[in-house]
């Protein structure tokens, strides 16, 4: 426990006492189509984090083509806030590591196991990216839609149409014939009648 003390008392010395921002500089978001935020510190750590997922090459031309096709990329995918940001970033991380995968996983004269290795890392990778990809629908609000589902009672011998039923007039009801939703049985004596919705 003493030993404990003077390394926890080293961490918080070495901590600052005073953060200073600067508010109306840190956010003028002029990069927030990459990143999603106002603040551009953040939106460079962002783009910065998923340049890093790129694997380098030896030469210096391709390797800054990648990293604009990356800043293309976000661009592209317009992260609308910090959430957004994060999530496109690993995203492009996900896919990288992905493809980097199945390309080992195509080298020539390697072991089956390295190969199987290789292809099994890029499933599980595929499938984190499908799963970041739900999550930003679901953030965006296109994750599957609501469906209510109202409760027919029909009793023995009964028979429901599945549909408006519109009424007219004192309360009556418009002919099956009127409606052209209305499900009809081939039998005459089987008709089907429109079900009110307070029955």
């Amino acid at each position: 426990m003493k030993a404990d003390k003077p390394q926890a008392q080293d961490r918080l010395q070495a901590l600052p006492l005073t953060v200073t921002l600067d508010i109306e500089k840190s956010l003028r978001g002029a990069l927030k189509p990459i990143g999603g935020s106002k603040s551009d510190n953040w939106n460079e750590l962002v783009v910065n984090q998923a340049i890093g997922t790129l694997w380098e090459t030896q030469h210096e031309s391709d390797n800054q083509a990648r990293r604009d096709g990356i800043l293309t990329g976000l661009l592209c995918m317009k992260p609308r806030d910090e959430f957004e940001g994060m999530l496109i970033a690993q995203m492009i991380g996900a896919h990288n590591a992905a493809m980097e995968c199945h390309r080992r996983a195509m080298l020539p004269d390697q072991p089956f196991v390295g190969r199987s290795e290789a292809l099994t890392q890029a499933n599980k990778l595929s499938r984190t990216f499908a799963a970041l990809l739900e999550g930003l629908n679901r953030h965006r609000g296109k994750g599957q839609q609501k469906v209510t589902v109202e409760h027919v009672h029909v009793h023995a011998g009964g028979q429901a149409v599945v549909g408006v039923v519109e009424t007219q007039g004192a309360g009556g009801l418009r002919k099956l014939e009127d409606q052209p939703h209305a499900l009809r049985s081939e039998d005459p004596e089987r008709e089907a009648l429109p079900i009110p919705r307070d029955a």
